[in-house]
């Protein structure tokens, strides 16, 4: 199950929104009066369609058969499966390639639509609907090796002081605000635990560190109240079964800290719940410093940052970067657990601050390259401008989904996978990130190669004044438009759009097959949240009364056929084309009937949508309908459908 915490302060992370479509409120940072309670879980779906063995079912077997040496033994790309630079991708990787400033052309996007995901991003400058979202953001996109847009804009700092009681805030002089620019560093938040768990991967890549072993076998002192069976993995998944937060900026020593820590027990039995946790990678953080003797942040500087030339990233940053650095939350309880005032150049987070700014779940600051080379790095299974830091079977490990008992909570090790709620239209079954408090995100989606960062400081001034997200969700649709979806023929074909709420019909004129053969085929493309978002197929006697019509896909790139009996398809489609056959049966012969493709997208979030291509029904010796035919075209009502090439 999935348990929708109310705890009292919650956690750094951001809350998944209900599955209604009205969405729900996003987590706030620890601290007494937070508002909003813990993670709530979004919508899940299948697995890529077309039969073989993805991500899901490989990680469930691979836990079945248990053992960090079987999955480097099995998994795409890894050494045993093909060699040490197996990919293409890889091999250019090895050869010292690095990141490059392109064209939307040369990376392989549309610009139109590039260009949009920046007004997008400046759009929120404004009331959102009331306050602006944040005081200033950094969006960077990229596909492949090409950064194709990077922006700044608005301030990294605005904000002297905030009012509580009235909700006003102090600004600034003009002279003495600093404008938002590419190279702003950013309290990273909880993306932080991405860090910490590819930290931890690499133990279990040297064989250090078990992912099925219990936490105690390294830290005796995890052990009470059921803790003593909480994994490696149920960790890195949020399964553990552990609260969400605890208050551990109110101890003022380590030991203290300590202490509140070894206390704390499973509210569930472990491997029964996904929550989402700051304890699960503190607990994690202590484990590592552990077994290398060494603290979090040389493992951070001295295994990932130093050999990927991340030279802006790191915990508790030098005074001497203040002026380059966004400022985060006026902190005064209650809103806060501390009264810090403006919080700039240290780490936001308060259980992260009084752990001395260096935490598993917070703390680390970056800047929006950086992470644009970290999220290379993974896309080309580890390894960035010849310098590796994980084997691609280890890389296969963070975006394996281990949450399968959990649908919608799909979970790699540290990295979220298919999460509308923030990714969205970018959101697939192999998309990977995470968000963090603060206001920022990281989207990889391998299916596509491309990589989206937004930068907010949308705590700036304080946490209220913002909920949701809506810049993420506004940015991920509007970039996962910019990757182009191309027909056989290079011409146009019917898109239904990617508008939440938004449906269409796409009907054709009245026919009246002869026999039981007739046939209505055509290429489709699609891309829906499942659950809120399908394509239907639709037969009708007279126009106003429709009835499913059953029909089967295959993949352009072969397989075996795909059923589907209610007539409607929905999910993920595998960013292939698909030939759709649909029989008329006898029950339509020397009947006239009508035929519409019809699209829903019913809920808050959406998909890259649908294309329709190539539409015809036929029977043998008979071509009743064919839209390559100018005058079957001319006949065909299009409502809500428009004719895009891309």
């Amino acid at each position: 199950m999935t348990v929708r915490t109310g705890a009292f302060g919650a956690t750094s992370g951001e809350a998944r929104p209900a599955r209604a479509a009205t969405g729900g409120p996003e987590q706030t940072n620890g601290g007494p009066g937070a508002a909003g309670g813990g993670p709530e879980q979004t919508n899940g779906g299948p697995a890529a369609a077309g039969g073989g063995l993805t991500r899901r079912r490989l990680g469930a077997r691979l836990l079945a058969l248990g053992g960090v040496l079987v999955l480097h033994a099995a998994l795409p790309g890894s050494a045993g499966a093909a060699g040490a630079a197996g990919s293409p991708a890889e091999r250019r990787a090895l050869q010292g390639l690095r990141l490059r400033y392109g064209s939307a052309r040369q990376a392989g996007l549309l610009e139109k639509h590039l260009e949009g995901v920046a007004d997008e991003a400046r759009r929120f400058l404004g009331p959102s609907p009331e306050h602006p979202y944040y005081a200033g953001a950094v969006v960077l996109a990229g596909r492949g090796r090409t950064i194709a847009l990077h922006r700044a804009m608005g301030h990294a700092v605005r904000y002297a002081d905030y009012d509580g009681r009235t909700d006003r805030v102090r600004e600034f002089p003009e002279a003495e605000r600093i404008a938002m620019a590419e190279d702003t560093v950013f309290d990273l938040a909880s993306l932080t635990k991405l860090f910490t768990s590819i930290l931890a991967v690499q133990q279990i890549e040297r064989g250090r560190l078990e992912l099925e072993a219990p936490v105690c076998r390294y830290m005796p002192e995890f052990t009470g109240g059921g803790k003593e069976i909480i994994t490696v993995r149920q960790l890195l998944t949020h399964t553990s079964g552990l609260r969400s937060w605890a208050p551990f900026y109110q101890e003022s020593t380590r030991e203290g800290q300590l202490r509140l820590l070894w206390s704390v027990r499973p509210q569930e039995t472990p491997g029964t719940v996904y929550r989402y946790s700051d304890l699960n990678l503190i607990s994690l953080q202590l484990l590592l410093e552990r077994i290398t003797g060494r603290t979090l942040d040389a493992l951070l500087r001295d295994e990932i940052t130093a050999p990927l030339g991340m030279h802006r990233t790191r915990y508790n940053p030098p005074l001497s970067w203040r002026r380059v650095i966004a400022a985060t939350e006026v902190q005064r309880p209650p809103w806060s657990g501390l009264d810090r005032g403006l919080v700039w150049g240290e780490v936001h987070d308060e259980n992260a601050y009084a752990l001395g700014g260096v935490a598993g779940h917070a703390g680390i600051f970056g800047t929006a390259w950086d992470l644009a080379v970290l999220a290379r790095a993974l896309l080309d299974g580890g390894v960035y401008a010849g310098k590796r830091i994980l084997r691609p079977a280890s890389v296969e490990l963070l975006f394996t989904d281990y949450n399968t008992a959990f649908p919608g909570d799909d979970h790699g090790l540290g990295f979220e996978l298919y999460q509308h709620w923030y990714m969205g239209a970018m959101a697939t079954p192999h998309s990977a990130g995470h968000t963090g408090f603060t206001g920022t995100s990281l989207v990889l989606d391998p299916s596509t190669d491309s990589f989206l960062i937004l930068l907010g400081n949308s705590v700036h001034p304080v946490r209220t004044w913002r909920a949701g997200s809506a810049p993420r969700v506004a940015v991920g649709n509007l970039f996962a438009r910019a990757v182009p979806v191309r027909t056989r023929h290079g011409g146009a074909a019917w898109f239904s759009g990617i508008r939440p709420g938004a449906s269409g019909t796409l009907t054709l004129p009245p026919l009246r097959p002869a026999t039981a053969s007739a046939r209505l085929r055509c290429a489709v493309w699609w891309d829906t949240v499942p659950g809120e978002g399908a394509l239907h197929l639709e037969a009708s006697a007279d126009g106003e009364h429709w009835e499913p019509l059953p029909f089967s896909t295959l993949r352009s790139t072969g397989g075996t056929p795909e059923q589907w009996p209610r007539g409607s398809a929905s999910g993920w489609s595998g960013r292939v084309w698909h030939r759709l056959e649909a029989p008329l049966t006898s029950a339509w012969t020397g009947r006239e009937v009508r035929l519409r493709l019809r699209h829903t997208a019913t809920g808050r979030y959406v998909g890259r949508g649908v294309y329709v291509d190539v539409v015809r029904v036929a029977e043998p010796g008979r071509l009743l309908f064919a839209e390559d035919r100018p005058a079957d075209a001319d006949r065909m009502e299009a409502i809500g459908w428009t004719r895009s090439a891309d």
